[in-house]
């Protein structure tokens, strides 16, 4: 057991955290005469790492979940969702939703697709919230960072929030809330040529560089503010405002997170910072969750698809569904910290 345990952490820290790295920097920059241990160093020592780190990671898992994402095109997506009906069809289009885009405006063309196509409603809203909040890429970065339990929790309950949002949606017969022009849309059947291997990986090469230069500039803010509060910050006002002390750094979270537009591998650097100030685990998942599932602009275009009440009514269980996962993983720190 002790040797499982042994591969595990060499694996979490050096593997996917790049602890090796980080020295590596450290190094390089006392050499230049920076002191990584004053404000400046330190910022500097963190902008780097973290940037190099995300920016490997995320290459690597773009070009893997786009491979395995060559294999469903929406139109096949589409026909294996047709196939179940009821919460089996909120399940499977929450997992499909793994595999698909990694921010929320991204998934919004897919989402009006799979309606005009004529799948209920409740079904597309959890791909729809899925999507953006849960994917391979996400796992495995959270797992460089809080390990392997807080990953798979995170996932866990972004998965059960898109099957129970989904089946909410349905259950309050929300179907004619959804705009006219989507309803009448049509199904438009596109016969797909089989992609050889080859056109894998070049589909997969073209999502990783595309995906990477549409997020960078994400990333990199992400980092600098993280950077900031790492080093810059001080600890005991991080607690004050957000640590599990106080009863309404959850709300704070997702409020704050709401309005901001970023995906998951943006808010990381952030969430790592907040982590290591004290910030309390389920805040700093709130404001992740937020910040990819209700961001403004892709509410914006959510609106030109479906009716205010409908609109509203998406917000209001997401949010509720965050705050309740805020509060439920600031009770259970313990449990993986």
């Amino acid at each position: 057991m002790q040797i499982v345990k042994s591969i595990w952490s060499f694996f979490q820290n050096q593997i996917l955290g790049m602890k090796w790295l980080d020295a590596l920097f450290g190094r390089a920059l006392e050499a230049l005469g920076l002191d990584t241990a004053k404000r400046l160093g330190g910022s500097i020592r963190f902008f780097l790492y973290d940037t190099v780190k995300i920016f490997v990671l995320l290459s690597l898992l773009i070009f893997i979940i786009s491979y395995i994402q060559s294999h469903f095109p929406p139109e096949r997506t589409k026909k294996i969702l047709g196939r179940y009906h009821g919460i089996g069809a909120n399940t499977l289009a929450a997992l499909l939703g793994t595999v698909t885009p990694f921010c929320s405006c991204s998934s919004i063309p897919l989402f009006i697709g799979f309606s005009s196509a004529g799948l209920p409603v409740g079904v597309t809203f959890s791909f729809l919230i899925s999507s953006p909040l849960v994917d391979l890429g996400s796992l495995v970065l959270l797992m460089s960072i809080f390990g392997g339990r807080v990953a798979f929790a995170y996932v866990a309950v972004g998965l059960v929030l898109a099957v129970i949002g989904g089946t909410l949606i349905e259950k309050a017969g929300m179907e004619k809330y959804v705009e006219d022009f989507v309803k009448s849309a049509g199904d438009v059947d596109i016969e797909q040529q089989e992609m050889t291997r080859r056109d894998r990986f070049a589909y997969a090469a073209q999502r990783v560089k595309e995906t990477v230069k549409k997020v960078a500039p994400y990333i990199f803010i992400g980092v600098g503010i993280g950077a900031v509060i790492h080093n810059v910050i001080p600890e005991k006002w991080i607690i004050a405002v957000l640590g599990s002390g106080n009863p309404f750094s959850v709300f704070l979270a997702t409020a704050v997170g709401i309005p901001m537009y970023a995906d998951i591998f943006g808010t990381i650097p952030v969430a790592e910072s907040l982590f290591a100030k004290g910030a309390g685990l389920g805040t700093i998942l709130a404001f992740m969750m937020a910040v990819t599932a209700l961001s403004l602009p892709s509410m914006v275009m959510l609106r030109k698809a479906v009716k205010p009440k409908l609109l509203a009514v998406f917000v209001g269980i997401v949010a509720l569904g965050i705050i309740v996962i805020g509060y439920l993983f600031n009770a259970l720190q313990f449990l993986f910290v």
